[in-house]
């Protein structure tokens, strides 16, 4: 008769960049945790682990645990993602966490993306602009074709998690970069036909080296997108048009 044979859990060896900012005499070291894996762990089930067990004052974001709030970006291994959506099986025994670049750094892998996030969203006036100076707020919208919908749900998909912007070389290199979080939102409004921004308006926002000309192509941000997000075809097609709109 056989036996079943039970595979030993791994030991996982998660080394975390940490840095308090706020602290004087804090300097970025790394620090390394090992736990036990666990059958269907996630990196926020083990930093969760790390932080009830072996040190309370780690610090990291979280909201949702569904991949939907996006407040749980941090670079994996050097690539931006989500610790709420990443298995630990698909990883090494040994990890190496740290916090999303360009964003202001609070604590360890806790990092501002709403300050970013509502700065680029001011610049671009990421909101319907409507064709009626007052509209009527009683009457029903018009019907919009499911096609196109569709189209603007796709768009509005994204979660500004940040890891686009942390994948972006020009994000590194530029600090008015929009980026791709920013350029999708754009593509967003220029669809919907509540907004009565013209093509020529939207140049005026992006059309420059810190909106779709500053984008290098490197496909950073579409790789690393958690939500498989088209930000690369969104940010060609949104050149182009602005190229039409220049001429």
């Amino acid at each position: 008769m056989s036996e079943t044979v039970t595979a030993c859990p791994r030991t996982l060896e998660i080394s975390v960049l940490r840095h308090n900012p706020s602290d004087p005499v804090s300097t970025p070291r790394l620090e390394r945790f090992e736990i036990e894996e666990a059958d269907g762990m996630t990196l926020f089930i083990a930093l969760n682990e790390i932080r009830e067990n072996q040190d309370p004052t780690l610090q990291f974001d979280f909201v949702c645990r569904a991949g939907i709030c996006g407040a749980c970006g941090m670079l994996i291994d050097g690539r931006p993602g989500l610790a709420c959506r990443t298995l630990t099986r698909d990883l090494g025994s040994r990890v190496t966490l740290a916090p999303l670049p360009v964003f202001r750094l609070i604590g360890d892998l806790s990092v501002d993306t709403g300050e970013w996030m509502q700065g680029m969203a001011e610049r671009l006036e990421t909101w319907v602009h409507p064709r009626e100076q007052e509209p009527d707020l009683g009457a029903l919208e018009e019907r919009m074709e499911p096609a196109l919908a569709e189209q603007i749900y796709e768009l509005e998909r994204c979660i500004e998690c940040g890891c686009c912007v942390a994948a972006c070389a020009t994000a590194r290199m530029r600090e008015d970069f929009v980026g791709a979080a920013g350029l999708n939102k754009i593509a967003r409004f220029r669809l919907d036909p509540r907004d009565a921004r013209s093509d020529a308006q939207f140049y005026e926002l992006i059309g420059d080296e810190s909106g779709v000309f500053g984008c290098m192509t490197l496909l950073g941000c579409e790789d690393n997108c958690p939500k498989n997000l088209t930000l690369s075809t969104q940010i060609a097609f949104l050149r182009r048009k602005m190229l039409i709109a220049a001429s």
